[in-house]
């Protein structure tokens, strides 16, 4: 409750004191995850020179969670972040819902000029979007109309993608529709992750925002923003657990992407048998793959395709497709991450084969 009350929603005379300078006009950011931290830096070290024009009058992000097994409650790392940077703890707001009528309200008596939101993960309602006379203007990891959704860069992996991006869009009611102001182009490498290339991309994002921003203070963005094209929308819905098992029926490319794509959260799954051959015991193994390769597999005799062999540092399991998906690292329940030959080494002897 304290925290609650320390994040939340304060008296109007704080969002009063809060109100800009004259010359100085009023933006307020969205965002929750570690990755926007990159967006609000941009935006704080940016509002701070001298000719700048706008402050950021108030930060809006998800409400303080419970972490570490139910035992403590903290703040969302945008809002810890804030706090480190001395970012008045008043003007962070935390909503459970954007279209609260006593966030609105605080909301309005800030008068916002713009709203800019980064990896916020609230939907924002139509009273929201009335409120900044310029618009809210969202940085997404992805070449817009291209994976809306809630899982762009993950998504984007997992279909094995060489090229991916960051677009500069105004909001609308619809999921990530909105005209795009500027966007960049971003070259895909094949063993990059999900939590680094999203980063890389929000960093590309924050520049590219500071870069459009006097075009969307003075209106000209919005005269040549592109509307985006329906007819080319894919959609990007949020990894559930439930996907996280890899099926060595797939082909190793397609396990591969899905590894890079699932990788911190929730990561991917796989089902092994340990053999002792000398008592014939067999033990179930379900441990996370963490870092893979995908090759192909040559002259494997038909009663060896469920054998798990291991090649220069690297588990190697048969797959679809005449393809080994080749496991560098991965990671026991309750252990940490060891490599392939770290792995081997505590088997001591014993045999595995997929399952």
């Amino acid at each position: 409750l304290t925290l609650r009350r320390l994040f939340c929603f304060n008296a109007s005379a704080s969002a009063s004191a809060s109100v800009t300078s004259p010359k100085k006009k009023p933006l307020v950011f969205l965002g929750s995850p570690q990755v926007s931290v990159t967006v609000l830096d941009a935006l704080l070290n940016s509002s701070s020179s001298p000719d700048s024009n706008f402050e950021v009058a108030a930060i809006v992000t998800q409400p303080p969670s419970r972490r570490e097994r139910g035992r403590k409650v903290y703040p969302s790392p945008i809002a810890q972040h804030a706090l480190d940077r001395g970012f008045p703890s008043d003007l962070i707001l935390t909503p459970e819902r954007a279209g609260e009528e006593m966030f609105l309200s605080n909301l309005r008596d800030l008068r916002p000029e713009l709203c800019v939101t980064a990896a916020y993960g609230n939907i924002l309602p139509t009273k929201f979007l009335k409120i900044p006379p310029l618009g809210t203007v969202n940085v997404h990891p992805s070449l817009l109309p291209l994976y809306r959704g809630a899982a762009p860069v993950q998504r984007a992996l997992q279909d094995g993608v060489k090229e991916t991006g960051v677009s500069l869009a105004f909001s609308v009611r619809a999921l990530d529709a909105g005209p795009v102001i500027a966007f960049e182009r971003y070259e895909v490498d094949d063993q990059i992750k999900a939590p680094e290339l999203l980063e890389l991309l929000f960093s590309v994002g924050s520049k590219l925002l500071i870069r459009e921003l006097p075009s969307i203070f003075d209106g000209s963005a919005k005269v040549k923003a592109q509307p985006q094209d329906d007819s080319k929308v894919t959609l990007a819905p949020k990894l559930t657990p439930e996907e996280s098992w890899l099926s060595f029926d797939q082909d190793a490319t397609v396990l591969h992407n899905k590894v890079r794509a699932f990788a911190g959260w929730p990561g991917t799954r796989a089902k092994i048998a340990v053999i002792d051959e000398t008592t014939s015991q067999c033990d179930i193994l379900e441990p996370k793959i963490i870092t893979t390769r995908a090759s192909s597999r040559e002259n494997v005799q038909e009663n060896e395709v469920d054998k798990i062999t291991f090649t220069k540092g690297a588990l190697v399991i048969p797959c679809g497709g005449c393809s080994t998906l080749e496991v560098l690292e991965l990671q026991l329940p309750g252990r940490k991450v060891v490599t392939a030959d770290a792995f081997r080494n505590g088997l001591r002897g014993r045999k595995l084969k997929k399952l």
